[in-house]
């Protein structure tokens, strides 16, 4: 019984991933597949992967959630031409609204 402790401790152990970006470079063009939380800190990673010419199709269908920042980029590449597809049907509401949120009158 005593072996059991430091077993289970390491087993308990794991590494939390917010956000997975994966990249497969097709003869025609790049697929970039997004999983978890896009949020600010990994869009500069996200423009890396899906790179600077060609084709892009971003599949969204594992993606959990995205910040303010990480819709914004997605519609901007959306707009370069880039196309997204499997977004769950809350994230594309925010992808089909206006860059920067509702517009309230005041």
């Amino acid at each position: 019984m005593a072996a059991a402790g430091p077993w289970l401790s390491s087993c308990l152990f794991f590494e939390v991933v917010e956000c997975w970006i994966g990249v497969v470079q097709e003869i025609d063009r790049r697929v970039v597949r997004l999983a978890g939380r896009l949020d600010a800190g990994h869009v500069a990673e996200l423009l890396r992967a899906c790179g600077e010419s060609g084709p892009v199709h971003l599949d969204l269908t594992d993606l959990i959630s995205a910040d303010a920042a990480g819709v914004e980029a997605l519609q901007r590449m959306r707009a370069a031409g880039a196309s997204l597809v499997g977004a769950p049907v809350y994230i594309q509401m925010k992808l089909d609204s206006p860059p920067g949120g509702p517009r309230t009158g005041r």
